[in-house]
């Protein structure tokens, strides 16, 4: 295939030089002289360990050429690559301003008598919906009604780390391939072969949020081991062994284990703790911003289910909450997220019903006993059987956990509040 890459900055050099690698011809685009004119020399015009001989083998072969401007050199493309930077304005979301001029120019460029549609690939980080609303309207305007016969609109976000950026194209963690509708880019998967990776086929958002997620849980990582650090260091524990005992653990710590969206944490450990290391912390000047903030992001989470499952609920209607404990398999109520649910629902004036088959009020003993009653002192009336949790009419059920599969509820409003889809 003929591909353009437009931007030669660290990730436009990087997808010429390993595309043309692979026996594709590239055209890379910039508006910098100095950048086009050094590639054309065969040199990266960015530091990249093993750049410099990919770009130079590939214009040795002559599967590589630089310009500046668009001209004619998409004609015959297959597909475009957008590579322009999207720096932060002075309010923090991104300037688009890169973005606008190169959807502009490369829409400008269409010929209308292209055989096939040019794939029109976006790679710069983004605001999700950005390709929705603001380029696929710039191309509709420009180019008219045949604007979906002409171009394929995707999103395909990078996974590569300076210095390794190579290794990290050729063997990347995964593929994103996001399209308007969904439907796999047959061009795209082309480009992609050859390296092995999970590709995920999905909707152009999904694809555009998620460099936002990784680089944010990759900003929360060290964050939260540098506080941890803070703290290890100010009561002489040495944070590296610390470290290595964390790590070790690939079954919880280093998992997919706890970062589904879903409930919030609750129950008997986690709570206490965060508060007992926020105090740790504060007692010991560690300063640990991010831990103080889980107890009130938990707290935002409980409202924020509470608010989803009663939106559409009449005033004083007949509610099911599908299990009161932390967890399934446990009469454990400490500080569990579907009591505060419960007593939300009971303040706000709904008729609630609560099935938890392993509860018994008579049963609960010390802090369990306790907590159950000083937040739902009205606990006793407010059980009932499989039977009654079956016959009822109710305006929604709130499932909190897996005994929700326990029930038969044909026609019934299920809100699955463990998990979000």
């Amino acid at each position: 295939m003929k591909i353009a890459i437009l931007g030669l900055g660290y990730v436009g050099c990087t997808a010429a030089g390993c595309i043309a690698s692979q026996g594709h011809h590239v055209v890379g685009i910039d508006v910098n002289l100095g950048k086009v004119e050094t590639l054309n020399t065969g040199k990266s015009p960015v530091y990249e360990p093993g750049l410099d001989d990919l770009i130079a083998k590939a214009r040795a072969e002559g599967r590589l050429h630089a310009v500046t401007e668009i001209g004619s050199a998409l004609d015959d493309c297959d597909i475009a690559i957008v590579c322009v930077g999207t720096p932060s304005g002075v309010d923090g979301a991104h300037n688009m301003s890169f973005i606008v001029q190169v959807s502009r120019a490369i829409a400008a460029s269409v010929r209308p008598d292209r055989k096939t549609p040019l794939t029109v690939v976006y790679r710069s980080t983004m605001r999700p919906g950005t390709t929705e609303q603001m380029i696929l309207p710039i191309f509709r305007s420009v180019i008219g009604e045949d604007c979906e016969k002409l171009i394929e609109l995707v999103y395909n976000p990078e996974f590569l780390r300076e210095a390794t950026a190579i290794e990290d194209y050729f063997h990347p963690p995964k593929i994103v391939l996001g399209t308007i509708d969904g439907a796999p880019s047959e061009k795209m998967v082309a480009l992609h072969e050859g390296i092995e990776a999970p590709i995920f086929h999905v909707g152009i958002r999904e694809a555009e949020i998620t460099k936002f997620v990784d680089n944010t849980w990759h900003a929360v990582k060290v964050a939260f081991a540098n506080e941890v650090g803070r703290v290890c260091q100010n009561l002489g524990i040495s944070a590296k062994q610390v470290h290595e005992i964390f790590v070790s653990d690939t079954k919880l710590n280093i998992s997919a284990y706890y970062t589904r969206p879903g409930g919030p944490f609750g129950g008997s450990c986690l709570p206490k703790d965060v508060r007992a290391l926020q105090h740790i912390a504060a007692d010991t000047g560690a300063q640990t911003h991010l831990v103080d903030s889980l107890l009130r992001s938990n707290d935002a989470h409980k409202h924020h289910q509470f608010l989803q499952v009663t939106k559409d609920l009449q005033p004083g209607a007949r509610v099911l909450l599908v299990g009161l404990a932390f967890k399934a398999d446990t009469d454990d109520l400490r500080e569990s997220p579907a009591v505060d649910m419960a007593r939300k629902l009971l303040d706000a004036g709904y008729a609630l019903d609560i099935y938890d088959p392993q509860l018994r009020p008579e049963s609960l003993v010390g802090q369990n006993l306790g907590y159950a009653y000083a937040i739902l002192p009205s606990i006793d009336g407010l059980l009932v059987d499989k039977t009654t949790a079956e016959a009822r009419d109710y305006g929604v059920v709130i499932a909190t956990n897996r005994l929700i599969r326990d029930l038969a509820l044909p026609g019934r409003r299920i809100v699955d509040v463990s998990a979000i889809a």
